[in-house]
């Protein structure tokens, strides 16, 4: 059994360089560290409003890292702009400008026009897609129709319930196995940390984890390379 991927986000770094407008702490330096700590892949999202990742942080990341993943909204600069730059992935998200963060998986009841535009032409440029969806049969089942090749499993109600119930690591649990019958590859993120990492990496149809948060708030305290380690161990990797 192939060991599971982790892709470490690199967003908060920028949020924390953002805060001064300024040229630090680096995320292309910060994702560097990961890499040399374990990391598979690098992620970072670009957003509308960049409020942490720049165009030129997705520009330097595409040269700098072995394996990049873009997460991105349906904006049509920043379709334009990963087309041009041709990750090895882009994950496609929903976004909104007031919330905090992703609070949920794409809608695919209501795919629209721009979302399976998005793929054609983010899939004609040779790069893989994958639809961070919520954990719902229904929602699987879309994805799978669309044609893509990837979804990332949104697990924040799981990380919001897991100290009280299981339900929400056993709709993950349906929804991998579910969609890994499908042919689709499984990914899963969000709110995951080396508490509650564990259960969600035993999970075998999951192939690869995005966690950035969580580990750019202990690298704060025992810096990144650590931050990695220690996520990793969590996750069953040694």
């Amino acid at each position: 059994m192939r060991p599971m991927r982790l892709y470490v986000n690199v967003d908060h770094v920028a949020t924390l360089r953002e805060a001064r407008k300024t040229d630090e702490p680096d995320p292309v330096a910060a994702a560097l560290i990961c890499q040399a700590a374990g990391a598979d892949g690098i992620t970072a999202h670009l957003r509308e409003d960049r409020r942490h990742i720049q165009d030129r942080d997705v520009e330097r990341l595409m040269a700098a890292v072995h394996v990049f993943n873009l997460e991105l909204a349906t904006h049509p600069d920043i379709i334009q702009l990963a087309c041009r730059l041709r990750p090895y992935q882009a994950t496609l998200v929903p976004e909104r400008r007031e919330e905090v963060t992703t609070e949920g998986g794409l809608d695919l009841h209501h795919p629209g026009e721009r979302l399976q535009s998005s793929i054609s032409r983010l899939q004609n440029a040779g790069i893989r897609v994958s639809l961070f969806i919520d954990p719902e049969p229904g929602t699987i089942e879309l994805a799978h129709r669309l044609g893509v090749p990837a979804i990332e499993l949104h697990t924040g109600r799981y990380a919001h319930s897991w100290r009280s119930s299981d339900k929400a690591l056993d709709d993950l649990r349906v929804a991998a196995r579910q969609a890994a019958a499908l042919g689709l590859s499984v990914h899963a993120g969000h709110g995951l940390t080396t508490s509650n990492v564990g259960p969600v990496a035993a999970i075998t149809e999951i192939e690869e984890l995005n966690i950035g948060h969580s580990i750019v708030s202990r690298a704060v305290m025992v810096g990144m390379q650590q931050g990695v380690r220690e996520i990793r161990h969590a996750m069953g990797g040694g």
